[in-house]
């Protein structure tokens, strides 16, 4: 008796399936589900091969879903290699930025100095 029924349950499943296409509505598990009078758990849990047609017809397959899946990754893995670099970039700007800014301040400091009378500068040949 369970046989027929599962039978009766998989027939009712499949022409829900062409049915919910045909009406114009999204195809998705829920609404064959629906359709059939079921709960979309047991579509998921005891026809796994209907569900994946269902994702197929629907544009979603497993494999489909995965190779979507896969190439996101890679194009994320891309992006982020590119701002890495970005960043390397940047950083090694902020270091040469810092040390002109270094430079700078003491050059100010050596002024300020001169023009404060506190530094008396030395001729070139006096040094020697």
């Amino acid at each position: 008796m369970q046989q027929r029924n599962r039978e009766k349950t998989r027939d009712a499943l499949l022409s829900a399936l062409a049915s919910v296409g045909v009406e114009g509505r999204k195809v998705t598990i829920t609404a064959v589900a629906e359709a059939a009078g079921v709960t979309p758990a047991l579509v998921h849990n005891t026809y796994p091969d209907i569900a994946e047609a269902i994702r197929q017809q629907a544009g979603k397959s497993s494999r489909q879903q995965r190779d979507n899946k896969i190439q996101q990754l890679a194009e994320c893995t891309a992006r982020n290699r590119e701002l890495r670099l970005e960043l390397d970039a940047a950083l090694r700007d902020i270091r040469q930025l810092a040390s002109i800014n270094e430079t700078l301040r003491q050059e100010i400091a050596t002024l300020r100095a001169l023009v404060s009378d506190k530094v008396a500068m030395l001729d070139s040949n006096q040094r020697r």
